[in-house]
């Protein structure tokens, strides 16, 4: 039987501890430090009722520690974990070491979202059905002066039937009361019975369509289905990761002069980085097509002619220098895709296209806006480095403004800590989705 791959780093953290021989609670060798998340608890189970039963003992023992370490009406100097959940949140890993990546991020929110965790590992979908699982409390305390703040986090390895029904695993490890969170790093099979099962009795689905293989189009076409289908809210990395972007480009309307060119836009190309020239046609453009759907779908843009490939003259190589300078080239200048947005009555042409690049795949280099208002030309050139958004813009010809904002990129401890503190649907993140996957070819709502 497989049993859960999960490292010390990824189940530890804080000062080093030693768990009893049985499994139960960990003694510390070392005061806990404020912020920093310890490990008080480690079992094993081989069942859910096993899992229950150890979540159980865990509460249970807190509340004996608590009750002994009483002194007339005061508890002495070491305080006491008390469990603080407020939400429920479900890891879907593939591999193990998603799995622990996971958990070592889960493990810094501890002290600002602590919630049941529960990461589930399918392996081995043949055979018999059955269930290995690690159970683990950590605590944080928030300062020298008050308690530590606990929760749990299951890990579970399951096969046979028992992996291929996910949601009869999930469901009696849930809290009941409080809000469901899937957060699924890999790749989900929107439309298959198990993802279906585990969206119906959630209220959150993260995901990071970056990942996905191929264009990522297929997927996001099938998620935006998903959306429509269960009521859940859906926070997708890729998308959240650009509110850099769409800061930069909303501040350029932001002055009086330009505004009037805002619903006078004619053009959109955003160009992204791709590996060699044949790139374009398996790499992931989630995050470059999100731009665009996200500034049409603010201008209430329907899509006349989905994404295309484009197609031109011969293949050749042009130069391309970035806004730090460094030249690079297009893949192909006939390559890429195009589609067609109307604003008000007025056609918009959208362009993606490939450019050569060292930065990782389908990574956004440049988002260009041509907009065209009583017989006046406004463009605008909008970039990213690695910790600055840069943004140009040219009126009839003449450089007009030149402006950088200090934003560096978020960690995924960042995005899933935003995650977790969204509130319902987010009206931008539903219209952006819904408009990025009909421009990839899905139907209308």
């Amino acid at each position: 039987m497989s049993s859960p791959s999960v490292t010390p780093a990824a189940v530890g953290g804080g000062a080093p501890s030693t768990p009893s021989a049985a499994g139960g609670p960990v003694a510390s060798d070392a005061p806990a430090r404020p912020n920093e998340p310890t490990l008080r608890w480690r079992s094993r189970a081989h069942s859910i009722e096993e899992v229950e039963q150890e979540l159980v003992r865990i509460w249970a023992h807190n509340v004996e520690q608590l009750m002994g370490d009483r002194d007339g009406d005061h508890v002495n100097d070491r305080m006491i974990g008390a469990r603080t959940n407020v939400m429920n949140l479900v890891v879907i890993a593939g591999r193990p070491e998603v799995g622990e990546r996971c958990a070592a991020t889960i493990q810094r929110l501890v002290g600002r979202h602590p919630s049941r965790t529960t990461i589930v590992q399918p392996a081995d979908p043949d055979g018999p059905s059955w269930l290995d699982a690690q159970i683990v409390a950590h605590c944080v305390l928030p300062r020298v002066d008050a308690p530590e703040t606990c929760a749990e986090t299951i890990h579970l390895v399951c096969g046979g039937e028992a992996g291929r029904h996910l949601d009869a695993i999930v469901a009696p490890l849930l809290i009941h009361d409080l809000p469901v969170t899937v957060w699924w790093p890999d790749e989900p099979h929107f439309g298959s019975d198990p993802v279906n099962d585990l969206l119906a009795m959630s209220d959150r689905l993260v995901v990071d369509g970056s990942g996905w293989h191929g264009t990522g189009l297929d997927q996001l076409r099938k998620m935006a289905a998903a959306a429509e289908r269960f009521p859940i809210a859906i926070s997708d990395f890729a998308m959240v990761r650009q509110s850099r972007w769409r800061e930069a480009i909303a501040a350029i309307f932001d002055i009086p002069d330009f505004l009037p060119y805002l619903r006078h836009i004619r053009r959109i190309a955003v160009t992204y980085g791709v590996r060699d020239e044949f790139g374009a046609e398996t790499t992931n453009i989630v995050k470059p097509l999100y731009h665009a759907a996200w500034l049409g779908s603010r201008l209430a843009m329907t899509v006349t002619k989905p994404l295309a490939p484009m197609t031109g003259g011969p293949s050749r190589k042009a130069p391309v220098r970035s806004s730090s300078g460094r030249v690079t080239s297009l893949a192909n200048p006939s390559a890429g895709l195009g589609a067609t947005l109307r604003l008000d009555r007025t056609d918009v042409a959208l362009v993606i296209r490939p450019v050569l690049s060292e930065m990782p795949a389908g990574t956004t280099l440049r988002v260009e806006l041509l907009a065209d208002w009583r017989g006046s030309e406004l463009r605008a050139d909008v970039t990213a480095e690695q910790e600055a958004v840069h943004v140009r813009v040219w009126q009839d010809g003449v450089h007009a403004l030149e402006r950088g904002f200090t934003a560096p990129r978020r960690t995924d401890i960042d995005l899933l800590a935003e995650a977790i503190e969204a509130g319902g649907r987010d009206p931008v993140a539903v219209g952006t989705l819904a408009l990025a996957a009909q421009l990839a070819g899905g139907t209308p709502p």
